[in-house]
């Protein structure tokens, strides 16, 4: 019988034992892979949807949570004086409770600003204007809502309409109940309150001249903070949170696996106590019978 025959034999002599460490270490690289996955592809999503929205920096206050924290509307306009910008969008972004959702991401947008540009109708039509009260819904908000074109929809304490469906090119944008900026301020009792600003620059900027106009933007409307795309959602407290999450969730998970070839391990190690004084009564040494138990937990972890 060989080195191996026995670490073999070690493993396949508690068939249903190995097979739930099995289980229990397939399942915490599984979670691993799948929340970390999810975090990124969320981060991605966002980041795709600011794209597709011609977005090109994005204003936003320097404290928040998992939203921005808003900030008075007038500082889009000081913003929107400053050479080298082409256009700007103010924003309000919430993420709360819609009916039977307990989330759900309500983008509210500028009328007649670029970032409603980018959603295509899929069914019905766009609000006539910033103050009917109409939403319009991302395909995969309307799945998750039950929502169709004529239904309505509580929001707060208001009975709104949804009069289109809208692919916006992200997950995010399919995500989400999309209305007018106005109206949500209405909504929310916080009139000339915002949480972001999506800016164009004049096209042929380069990243040096990009640099230029952020440190331009911070110095001469110090209460906001101007950054990239990209830089908005890594520095994004909300993203950080998710990413932490995901991360201690998977790293929970991995521990559980752990542990689960640990007790895999000792069990094996005392209900073989007799196996291994036999073991070392026929010259195995002491090192030996170590490495016989490790290289069982490495075949475990391998498999």
């Amino acid at each position: 019988m060989t080195f191996f025959t026995v670490v073999i034999r070690g493993l396949l002599r508690r068939p249903v034992r190995t097979g739930l460490t099995l289980a229990g270490i397939s399942i915490g690289i599984a979670a691993v892979v799948a929340l970390v996955g999810m975090s990124r592809g969320f981060q991605k999503g966002w980041e795709v949807g600011l794209t597709a929205r011609g977005t090109d920096l994005v204003i936003s206050s320097k404290g928040g949570s998992l939203t921005p924290k808003p900030f008075n509307a007038s500082l889009r306009d000081r913003i929107a004086e400053i050479p080298g910008i082409a256009a700007t969008c103010a924003l309000l972004v919430e993420i709360t409770s819609v009916e039977d959702s307990d989330l759900m991401i309500l983008s509210a947008r500028e009328w007649g600003g670029f970032s409603w540009s980018n959603l295509k109708l899929i069914s019905g039509r766009m609000p006539q204007n910033g103050e009917e009260q109409a939403v319009v819904l991302g395909t995969t908000a309307a799945e998750i809502l039950k929502k169709k074109v004529g239904d309505p929809i509580q929001i707060e304490t208001a009975e709104l309409k949804v009069v289109g469906i809208v692919k916006g090119g992200a997950l995010v944008e399919d995500g989400s109940v999309i209305l007018s900026l106005g109206l949500l301020q209405k909504l929310l009792a916080s009139p000339n309150q915002i949480n972001a600003i999506d800016v164009r620059v004049t096209p042929g900027t380069t990243e040096a001249q990009m640099r230029d106009l952020i440190q331009k933007i911070q110095t001469q409307v110090p209460e906001v903070r101007a950054v990239t795309v990209a830089d908005h959602l890594s520095n994004s407290e909300g993203f950080r949170m998710v990413r932490a999450m995901s991360w201690g969730t998977s790293l929970l998970a991995v521990l559980v696996g752990v542990l689960g070839v640990m007790n895999t391990m000792l069990m094996t190690v005392f209900e073989r106590t007799h196996e291994i004084c036999v073991l070392l009564a026929v010259g195995w040494t002491r090192g030996r019978i170590i490495r016989m138990v490790l290289y069982e937990s490495a075949l475990l972890g391998f498999f």
